[in-house]
């Protein structure tokens, strides 16, 4: 039997942030399982019947039963120890009973009807969530594989408002996964979030690595954004990443130095006369007439070369 102490001891102001959250929850169609559910669990909270959610039914203590020894004096006793169980029963499942109820109106207030004639009855809103979230499992799975995917393919390069933003966002999009059952252990964030980081950080990340001590989210981001202060000043505060995880450090003096090789590599066209061979540099024929020309030509086809044939050639 649940305890009493489990469940709120007022009402009053619970249902009325229970009824004032209703209005900003979005009615569940299909296509936003995620937002829907967190928006549920948000309006419990506010209406402080969240722990419907963990907490059964309470069950009706057994009856006592007068044996066959027992006089009155002692079955009187078994009575009185009993009213007290009975009562602690008689509130405490009338507690879950109202708050059981309110949640499960809000729920199937805030689903399409087409969906909503395809779930079955249920006794708890607990079971009748779980019904809800076994149905958008498909759509569930296609979103957490894009999110898996991001996570992977998340890269730090310097942008936003640093790396405090970084690790943060990588935490948010590991936390939408919480709702389809594939949470990630913290330790896993950690690596991806590692992962993640450029070629600078790898020093950091191996000293990590060779440590004993596991990190929480607000040790991790203190760390990181006082290596990423170190890296910036050992380099003048002009530290940028780039997608190859090379470092760039501006130069003002590159371009000059950039420009100077192809100034001095320039040169003047060359200038022949009008009968000089372009081949052996020869004048009194060209090249199409070249006998120097006309050997190495065939010689690398493999036609053997006739001296007659190219001075009546010269002569035409």
């Amino acid at each position: 039997m649940a305890s009493s102490s489990a469940a709120p001891t007022s009402r009053g102001e619970g249902s009325f942030n229970l009824m004032a959250c209703l209005k900003e929850i979005p009615i569940l169609k299909g296509n936003n399982y995620t937002e829907w559910r967190k928006k549920i669990e948000f309006s419990f909270v506010c209406g402080e019947v969240d722990w419907v959610l963990t907490t059964p039914q309470p069950q009706a203590p057994q009856k006592p039963v007068r044996a066959d020894g027992d006089d009155d004096a002692a079955w009187q006793q078994k009575e009185r120890d009993y009213a007290p169980l009975e009562l602690a029963y008689t509130l405490e499942n009338k507690q879950w009973t109202t708050a059981n109820k309110k949640c499960m109106a809000l729920v199937k207030n805030t689903i399409e009807p087409a969906i909503l004639g395809s779930i079955a009855e249920c006794d708890s809103v607990s079971e009748y969530l779980d019904k809800i979230r076994n149905q958008f499992t498909g759509s569930s799975k296609i979103y957490a594989t894009q999110l898996f995917k991001q996570l992977a393919t998340e890269r730090y390069n310097g942008g936003g408002t640093g790396i405090r933003d970084h690790i943060m966002r990588m935490y948010n999009l590991a936390a939408q996964l919480k709702p389809m059952d594939l949470e990630l252990k913290p330790g896993h964030i950690m690596h991806l979030v590692f992962a993640s980081l450029p070629k600078e950080f790898d020093t950091f990340v191996v000293n990590y690595n060779m440590q004993p001590e596991q990190w929480d989210i607000e040790k991790m981001i203190a760390m990181c954004v006082q290596e990423e202060d170190r890296l910036r000043s050992s380099h003048g505060g002009l530290l940028h990443y780039v997608k190859d995880n090379r470092k760039k450090i501006a130069n003002p003096s590159f371009k000059a130095r950039g420009k100077a090789p192809m100034q001095q590599n320039h040169q003047k066209p060359l200038t022949v006369d009008k009968d000089q061979c372009l081949h052996c540099k020869k004048k009194g024929h060209f090249k199409k007439d070249c006998p120097d020309w006309l050997k190495s030509i065939m010689a690398k086809r493999g036609i053997p070369f006739d001296e007659d044939y190219a001075k009546k050639r010269k002569m035409r």
